[in-house]
């Protein structure tokens, strides 16, 4: 009886090994949590007692769908501020997270066999929902030898007059790679050159970010026209749970978006969008430093460790939470393959055998990876790599 939309849909591995994870504590077992894409930190007071207050005076209604305007109006200087774009609120349309962003603009977008190009390793939920469109996601690997970020010759020769939209994010989940100003700006001049391409620019993990400075594509003017930007308050303000994200770009893409939505889930609810107004409003660079050095030290940490272990491969991720490994000795090697036949069955042996949860490069698009978040306490991240070597031991 079900469609066949749903039946070719997968679910999502980072939350299906999270509620496998959680499964496992309810029994008792000591498992320590390396999957989930979630701050270790409480939202900020500031931000709770702006929530507190919008309920105490009484804030219990509908708003407009796209979002209230002063939320609206503070996302546009957020973006003039932080990513130096000019969006009018006409322009923005804030919904129940990213993730409903991008769903809105692929349902708004695309038709049967449209082209969605996606480079891998790749945030697990782009691919479903391409597909989900009846669209195809046509896909640019990368290695860990470029730093899993994709060239300007490689865009190049998969981009065509078929290509309905390209999907980019930086910093990227699951890699924690950062593309550099002179990265966009090559990969600028191929997009440049296609007037009917729309770029989604997934910015959500913009503040997490070590060493370097986060460039939004559409500051680029070539592309500013044909590019949505999207962001959010889940992953830097600590508030996943509040499902506040936002969009901004082209006004005919806002208005389809706010149509789509407002025939599905309307308005985010009232009491979010009121915090949100508060987290955005600060100076969220300087209001987030701490937790940003945090990450860093936690990020560290894990990379001290994994420099003890030889059968894993890493690239030191310059944003994010994640880090991204390449198991592919252990795929390869027979001390270790007779266990080990993909990183599928190498999380679940480390979910079975050392009660550490994390994520599958083949949710990814990369089958030799393996997704490990370092959002967690530093003395569970000690333990479980102790267990993981003992393990390979």
């Amino acid at each position: 009886m079900l469609s066949d939309r749903i039946l070719n849909m997968g679910y999502s591995k980072t939350l299906e090994m999270t509620s496998k994870a959680r499964e496992l504590k309810e029994l008792g077992y000591n498992i320590i949590n390396l999957s989930v894409g979630e701050p270790n930190f409480n939202t900020p007071s500031f931000i709770l007692n702006a929530a507190k207050k919008a309920i105490n005076e009484g804030y219990n209604y509908y708003t407009p769908i796209s979002g209230l305007k002063n939320l609206k109006e503070i996302i546009c200087n957020k973006f003039k501020r932080d990513n130096n774009l000019n969006y009018k609120i006409s322009q923005i349309v804030v919904s129940n997270g990213v993730k409903q962003s991008i769903i809105n603009i692929f349902l708004a977008l695309l038709n049967k066999d449209d082209e969605v190009i996606i480079p891998a390793p790749y945030w697990v939920s782009y691919y479903e929902m391409v597909k989900f469109c009846k669209a195809k996601p046509i896909i640019i690997p990368t290695t860990i030898k470029d730093n899993f970020k994709i060239t300007y010759k490689q865009l190049k020769n998969v981009i065509n007059y078929k290509t309905k939209i390209f999907v980019f994010n930086t910093p990227c989940n699951p890699t924690g790679s950062v593309y550099s100003k002179e990265e966009l700006k090559n990969l600028v001049k191929v997009l440049s050159k296609f007037d009917k391409i729309i770029i989604i620019s997934d910015e959500i993990y913009e503040y997490i970010i070590y060493g370097k400075k986060h460039i939004s594509l559409a500051s680029f003017p070539e592309v500013y026209n044909k590019t949505v930007t999207l962001n959010g308050l889940s992953k830097s303000f600590a508030m996943t749970g509040w499902r506040v994200g936002y969009m901004g770009g082209p006004e005919w893409i806002a208005k389809a978006c706010e149509k789509i939505q407002g025939q599905t889930t309307s308005c985010v609810n009232i009491i979010a969008q009121c915090a949100s107004i508060e987290a955005l409003k600060n100076n969220t660079k300087k209001s987030l430093k701490k937790i940003i050095n945090e990450f860093k030290i936690k990020r560290d940490l894990i990379i001290s460790i994994l420099n003890k272990i030889p059968q894993f491969k890493f690239k030191i991720p310059e944003g994010t939470f994640y880090i991204f490994i390449d198991i592919s000795f252990l795929l390869k090697n027979k001390k270790y393959n007779f266990y080990i036949k993909s990183s599928n069955n190498f999380a679940m042996y480390l979910l079975n055998k050392c009660h550490i949860a994390t994520v599958s490069g083949e949710a990814f698009g990369y089958k030799n990876g393996l997704r490990i978040s370092y959002a967690n306490d530093k003395k569970k991240i000690i333990e479980g790599f102790n267990r993981i070597k003992n393990y390979l031991k």
